[in-house]
């Protein structure tokens, strides 16, 4: 089975010291057959500060250092994680314009500006209003990035029930179909696509009722991640994912080259 990890982080992302080289070799000694690297080009910090100027030096010097040692039968490319596009959305073209990408994850990491700005991950949860009050807010910003031409996937749809659980609490997404049937339907009118984040192994079978609404709005747009911030985590639950699809009906699973989505049969 041809099976992709779109969506990894290497020392190029603030949160990450692993090196291109070892994600690819990790990459390769898991069987999978593309790696799409996606550093974190987050447009706001995790406190909701604004970020100055993106360098892509570091970026590109490290993809083309990779590709030229690449593991044989591994095809590596090029994308980026683009965070706060639907709060910027002009600066999000322009940080972008001119570089040879594959692949624009588009998420939302953080809080609106008027909420404090936090990502989700610091956002205190101590209650069940805590909680719903913050999927809101979540919610509106990936209905904005679903119809944004500034990116290609839309990431980790279920990115906040990660903190949500480590505080202690099980959230269900079920009140919120309605919200995520008009985000899905959104994005598959505009052409973008939608991940399988599986949060390093761990969240797979958390997709199913996300993928069923997809499944429903048409959407056939479904890249594979694992979110790996070490290469030790590359590919973890990335074929129990192209698996999920299989039984959900989908008939591919999904990788881009420049930005132009290419369909790999399940």
């Amino acid at each position: 089975m041809y099976l992709a990890d779109c969506h990894n982080h290497t020392c190029c992302s603030r949160d990450s010291q692993a090196p291109l080289s070892a994600m690819a070799e990790a990459a390769a000694k898991a069987g999978l057959s593309l790696l799409c690297t996606t550093d974190h080009l987050d447009l706001l910090g995790w406190h909701g500060e604004p970020l100055g100027d993106w360098d892509w030096t570091p970026v590109l010097k490290q993809y083309e250092s990779a590709l030229a040692a690449c593991p044989k039968g591994l095809d590596l490319r090029l994308g980026i994680e683009l965070g706060a596009a639907q709060f910027y959305p002009e600066r999000a073209s322009d940080i972008v314009k001119g570089i040879p990408l594959d692949l624009i994850i588009g998420s939302a990491h953080n809080v609106a500006l008027e909420m404090g700005g936090e990502d989700f991950c610091f956002v205190p949860y101590t209650c069940v209003e805590d909680c719903h009050r913050a999927l809101e807010n979540y919610f509106s910003s990936l209905y904005k990035l679903a119809g944004s031409d500034r990116i290609d996937v839309i990431g980790h749809i279920i990115y906040p029930l990660r903190y949500m659980r480590r505080d202690g609490f099980d959230i269900s997404l079920e009140p919120y179909y309605d919200t995520l049937r008009a985000i899905l339907n959104r994005a598959v009118e505009h052409g973008r696509g939608i991940e399988v984040n599986t949060n390093r192994g761990k969240d797979v079978d958390a997709w199913r009722p996300v993928l069923e609404l997809y499944r429903q709005a048409g959407g056939e747009i479904i890249t594979l991640g694992t979110d790996a911030h070490e290469a030790q985590h590359v590919g973890l639950g990335i074929r129990e994912a192209a698996d999920l699809l299989r039984d959900l009906g989908f008939r591919y699973h999904t990788v881009f080259r420049r930005r132009k989505p290419e369909f790999i049969p399940l």
